[in-house]
């Protein structure tokens, strides 16, 4: 029974990942399942900005996931999901073999998501960290998801996971182009 986290920013590949570990699972034949928040309305299935997909069953209570009979279970973008969803997760370690989970791991203020700080609690098998390339200066060091409209980031108002639907423009950026919730520019 092991855990394993995919986590970063958004275009980091997080879910190229867990497409790419489910693909052989699923060849092989071994019972497994993947799951994604009904939220994530940007695809039908598991999609990776290169193209890759993998169709996965799209929920917004993981408890549905302790039903089915699984040896390993995928779960695509976890931010969603409510940190009292994570008691879900340690009953389902206790069922199936193992469980791969990504999603981003800090929200457009750059705080770590409820369900991932309890997530990393249980002493994952292997936590995978993401990068992507900044959107604003190129680094290859954005570990951070900017959420902006057209009067630039936004700092605060805002739900903790917000879905990728046309409202507003998301950016991977690195620390130094992050732009803090007190407006300035960094982390600190």
């Amino acid at each position: 029974m092991s855990l394993i986290l995919i986590l970063g920013p958004m275009k980091s590949g997080k879910s190229f990942d867990l497409i790419n570990y489910f693909l052989p699972i699923k060849e092989a034949g071994i019972k497994h399942a993947l799951f994604q928040h009904k939220a994530n309305i940007r695809n039908e299935h598991i999609q990776s900005r290169a193209g890759l997909h993998i169709e996965a069953k799209k929920v917004t209570d993981l408890s549905e996931i302790l039903n089915g009979e699984f040896d390993v279970v995928g779960i695509d973008e976890i931010h969603f999901f409510d940190e009292d969803q994570a008691y879900i997760i340690v009953e389902l370690l206790k069922k199936v073999t193992k469980v791969v989970i990504s999603g981003l791991n800090l929200d457009y203020r750059g705080e770590i998501f409820p369900i991932v700080k309890k997530l990393m609690k249980m002493s994952p098998e292997k936590v995978l960290i993401k990068k992507s390339i900044c959107d604003i200066c190129g680094s290859a060091d954005a570990e951070y998801t900017q959420i902006s409209d057209k009067n630039g980031p936004i700092m605060d108002g805002l739900p903790e996971s917000v879905p990728e639907d046309g409202t507003y423009i998301y950016k991977a950026v690195c620390r130094n182009c992050f732009v803090r919730p007190d407006g300035l520019s960094g982390i600190i």
